[in-house]
């Protein structure tokens, strides 16, 4: 069973033109250079989404991470690149605190 699938789209001529250019510079073939080109997009897309989702409450950063396919180090690097509101309040650093004293007992 194959684990690709042909996916056609009619693309602008100024869009193709710059397509052109990169296949050139990079030295590959058309279907080579967009698997590459859109796969960077999709992750690009899902580290947006996802972040997004995360500043507005409603995704944990761990959460964030798992479902766009980074470690939570990217994620939280990206976050604050994009100034993302962190979402940890008054009661998560409470349970922190509260953990931590639990240790040292």
């Amino acid at each position: 069973m194959k684990k690709e699938r042909m996916v056609g789209a009619r693309l602008p001529l100024e869009l193709v033109r710059e397509l052109e250019l990169i296949e050139n510079v990079e030295q590959s073939d058309r279907s080579t250079t967009l698997r590459k080109l859109l796969s960077n997009a999709v992750r690009q897309w899902k580290l947006e989404h996802y972040a997004r989702l995360y500043g507005d409450g409603k995704a944990t950063l761990a959460r964030a991470a798992r479902d766009a396919g980074v470690s939570l180090w990217e994620m939280m690097d990206y976050a604050r690149a994009r100034k993302t509101p962190v979402q940890y309040d008054l009661e998560d650093l409470e349970r922190d605190l509260q953990t931590i004293h639990q240790k040292d007992a």
